[in-house]
């Protein structure tokens, strides 16, 4: 299987440095690097209504769509499973 690239949003970026600890912060950006190698892992589940997936990472979210056309992953949110849906 290629290896898809990842893109992830400015405002993605910033959500993943707002989170406070260390190790929750570097096991989100593992789970991300991980898209790399299959875009649609065990656990992660479609939206409803959208063409976008969720993948879980402790008590984050991680929101992203998929080109599978071009083998790009675009991460468009992350962020606590409180507020990731709003």
């Amino acid at each position: 299987m290629a290896r898809y690239k990842i893109r992830i949003k400015p405002s993605a970026v910033r959500e993943i440095e707002a989170i406070p600890q260390k190790k929750r912060r570097q096991r989100v950006v593992k789970r991300i690097e991980a898209l790399a190698d299959d875009p649609r892992p065990p656990g992660c589940e479609k939206l409803t209504g959208q063409d976008r997936y969720r993948l879980r990472q402790d008590p984050y979210r991680i929101v992203y769509s998929v080109e599978a056309d071009i083998l790009v992953v675009y991460v468009v949110k992350v962020g606590h499973r409180g507020d990731v849906y709003r």
